[in-house]
């Protein structure tokens, strides 16, 4: 069954499995997720709800998603995205998707914005190597041989080049969610999940793995 869930990452820490074993696994605080709409097959042409997660003051967002909320006479929320839920043809506006709809032992995908680094050389982005460190070489960390004399006469788009690192879109796939904790909406999943503390992230059940 196909079930996604918008969360925040909160941090990493370790739990100890029944065994002893030592579990190092990530926090996200996963929903509440209020549905805004019901999309269905034969009006949109896919099923998916389109639900909003986060609380955030009124005043805070602009007058045109402000108005998704008072159509359905919902409270604001910080994010809307669209979820794609397995079974979610009955539900209505205002449904609430809490972090129950995962259990330990799921497997998992989780998406993420990483880490924004900013602009990096080369020896950072691509993991190069330094030029010569012996006396005289004044060569250190720049990129290297930019290609040919006359021919091709030009550099090549794969070419490895300084530029902006980070701040892209990643999936984790298989990870396994160790715990759910109902009462205050956490999951705590097995690994590390890309992006800060504070990270918006989607939990979806994995495309590969089985439980």
């Amino acid at each position: 069954m196909s079930k996604m869930i918008m969360g925040k990452k909160l941090g990493m820490t370790q739990i100890f499995a029944q065994d002893g074993t030592l579990i190092p696994v990530t926090v996200i605080e996963a929903g509440p997720c209020t549905v805004l709409r019901v999309k269905n097959k034969e009006i949109d042409g896919y099923n998916a709800v389109v639900a909003g997660f986060g609380d955030i003051r009124e005043r805070l967002i602009s007058k045109p998603v402000r108005g998704q909320f008072m159509k359905a006479k919902l409270p604001v929320k910080r994010y809307i995205k669209e979820i794609s839920f397995e079974g979610s043809e009955g539900w209505r506006s205002g449904h609430v998707i809490k972090a129950d709809v995962f259990e330990s032992g799921d497997m998992v995908d989780v998406s993420g914005l990483t880490k924004g680094k900013g602009f990096a050389g080369t020896i950072k982005r691509w993991n190069t190597h330094r030029g010569p460190e012996s006396h005289g070489s004044g060569y250190h960390r720049g990129v290297g041989s930019m290609g040919g004399h006359t021919s091709p006469g030009r550099v090549f788009k794969t070419k490895k080049l300084p530029g902006r690192l980070g701040a892209e879109r990643v999936t984790i796939q298989n990870l396994k969610v160790v715990k759910v904790d109902v009462e205050h909406n956490l999951i705590l999943i097995k690994g590390a999940i890309p992006g800060p503390k504070g990270a918006l992230l989607r939990i979806k059940s994995s495309i590969k793995g089985k439980k």
